[in-house]
């Protein structure tokens, strides 16, 4: 499950200024002139220092520019299939600043992945990609990670639209991580308060799949609800997000965008995330009880 890797060191490039002809006397002159009231007329000596203290810096701030260091996406997510309505999706919660902009994917009749830890957004739209063209979850598990130098310290959870699910841990992702796959969802997160917490949302989703109470969109946020019930992000919570696809289901029936909430910074995102769900539900009913006449 979850190795915690070992403190990871970059050395700043060493630098050796280039070499300059030895001389300790006389002066640089700039333009045709020997100086301009006195300011361009420098010491070789102090020009020389400066200069290597420039290139220095040059050398040393494109690497650090190029190379930013990541934070985690720690956190905890579940994606589900409910085979009676077509109907895909993801919910996550992390102690991370929107999280929905993340983790979750989705494409109607194709599947739901959730990618996070040291995240691959990649893995979202390319996943998508070989779940279109009749690739398994688990195919598509394979695929991405195989192709992925740092798949260690990825995580990602697959559900396809057949109900098949798949879910990596890479070996460098922090304790606690791990994941639970069963038909129709898979469960799986990373910096956990410990194993209950996926235990837990995948007692809560065949529960409530099985008492076909609501839908996916409910059990989702249901199952996300008991897995912080049960501990969380032992780092804390921040923010949260639902999205779940149906054909058509968007605005307009023009996307298949049914549901797309996100909780961005919240004390108590999940709880938000619910009353954000209930507030759509209502107006979705309210918009079908009065349909627009024209």
């Amino acid at each position: 499950m979850g190795i915690s890797p070992g403190k990871i060191k970059a050395a700043l490039p060493e630098h050796k200024p280039p070499a300059w002809p030895s001389a300790d006397s006389g002066s640089i002159h700039f333009g045709g002139e020997d100086s301009i009231n006195g300011v361009n007329r420098i010491n070789q000596r102090t020009f020389i220092k400066r200069t290597g203290q420039g290139l220095a810096g040059l050398a040393v701030a494109p690497v650090a520019l190029a190379k930013p260091k990541a934070k985690p996406v720690a956190t905890f997510s579940i994606v589900g299939f409910d085979p009676l309505t077509g109907d895909l999706g993801v919910a996550v919660q992390s102690k991370f600043f929107a999280v929905g902009s993340v983790v979750p994917w989705a494409k109607a009749g194709v599947g739901a992945i959730a990618t996070q830890s040291y995240a691959n957004v990649t893995y979202g739209p390319g996943g998508l990609e070989l779940l279109a063209k009749g690739k398994s979850a688990r195919e598509t598990v394979e695929t991405l990670t195989s192709a992925d130098g740092n798949k260690q310290r990825r995580q990602l959870g697959i559900v396809d639209a057949k109900g098949n699910s798949a879910s990596f841990t890479g070996s460098g992702c922090h304790p606690w991580a791990g994941h639970i796959e069963k038909s129709n969802f898979c469960a799986q997160g990373n910096i956990l308060t410990g194993k209950e917490v996926v235990d837990t949302m995948a007692s809560s989703f065949k529960q409530l799949k099985k008492q076909a109470k609501g839908g996916l969109c409910d059990w989702l946020v249901d199952a996300l609800t008991a897995g912080q019930d049960a501990g969380g992000d032992s780092r804390g919570r921040q923010s949260a997000a639902l999205l779940v696809v149906r054909k058509k289901g968007g605005y307009g029936g023009v996307n298949d965008r049914f549901i797309d909430l996100r909780v961005d910074d919240h004390k108590t995102p999940i709880v938000e995330l619910r009353r954000l769900l209930q507030l759509h539900k209502n107006l979705f009913k309210r918009a079908h009880a009065n349909p627009p006449k024209g």
